[in-house]
């Protein structure tokens, strides 16, 4: 995926997140890149970059790592995970070698050295079964240590994303070089948010969805489409507040119906 055909998206973070993504973008300016690599190769350091970035579903863990591809001028392989998964013993280790033999190639002929890209990595670099016995424990474990053995002489950038990171094996958060938590935004985010999507709203009601909603950027995103597609279909409701609260509690009603249930 070239990094020049992402969209622009602005995105809201805290001021902790903003920083630290604002340092990774700064590292990973090409002049930079190139420099820190050099200087780790003189010291006789690893040269490969590997990120983790981990949290809720919906803040913008993904759209990060677009964003500072196109920002940066820097192409994405993504991983595939169930294509590289495969039922014939002895195929997924070999998927997963031709996977880092073909990211080499492209560091290797690439202007710009491109990112490789694991999303929702826990599928893949999940905690290793000790003692496994079945074949398809055996072929987990064998995939993870072939990625961790790869992340030793990786030789560009990796970036992993997981909602679940207490599953991560710790042989793996070692390895990762950057850590970044994307947790939910808050209050002040989402109403900038909010207002990013859709740019009609008051402030007031703009306030009032971002007070009472506990939403993620995701989240927000959702509601704004199912919104927009309800104005083209049937024209503006003049009262958007009671509409888009309506969408909101539809939103919340997963998480509503989980809670009434027992007794």
């Amino acid at each position: 995926m070239e990094g020049s055909q992402f969209p622009e998206k602005k995105l809201f973070f805290s001021e902790s997140i903003e920083r630290q993504v604002r340092d990774l973008a700064t590292f990973l300016q090409p002049d930079n890149f190139k420099k820190v690599q050099q200087r780790m190769r003189d010291r006789g350091f690893r040269n490969g970059f590997a990120c983790l970035f981990y949290g809720s579903p919906g803040t913008g863990k993904t759209e990060t790592v677009y964003q500072l591809a196109r920002q940066m001028g820097r192409n994405i392989m993504v991983v595939d995970v169930p294509q590289i998964k495969s039922k014939w013993v002895g195929e997924s280790e070999k998927n997963i070698k031709a996977l880092f033999d073909r990211y080499r190639e492209l560091v290797k002929t690439a202007k710009q050295t491109p990112i490789l890209l694991f999303n929702e990595a826990d599928a893949i670099i999940g905690i290793r079964k000790n003692g496994a016995q079945s074949a398809v424990d055996k072929m987990e474990n064998s995939i993870q240590n072939i990625i961790l053995q790869e992340m030793e002489s990786l030789d560009g950038i990796m970036i992993a994303t997981t909602n679940l990171q207490q599953n991560l094996d710790r042989a793996f958060e070692r390895r990762f070089l950057y850590k970044i938590k994307f947790e939910k935004p808050t209050v002040e985010a989402r109403a900038h948010i909010w207002h990013e999507m859709i740019p009609d709203l008051s402030c007031q009601v703009v306030q009032t969805l971002a007070d009472k909603y506990d939403f993620s950027g995701g989240q927000i995103e959702n509601i704004a489409r199912h919104y927009n597609i309800d104005c083209i279909l049937h024209g503006t409701d003049s009262n958007a507040i009671d509409a888009l609260i309506a969408h909101c509690d539809n939103e919340c009603l997963e998480n509503a119906e989980q809670k009434r249930i027992g007794f």
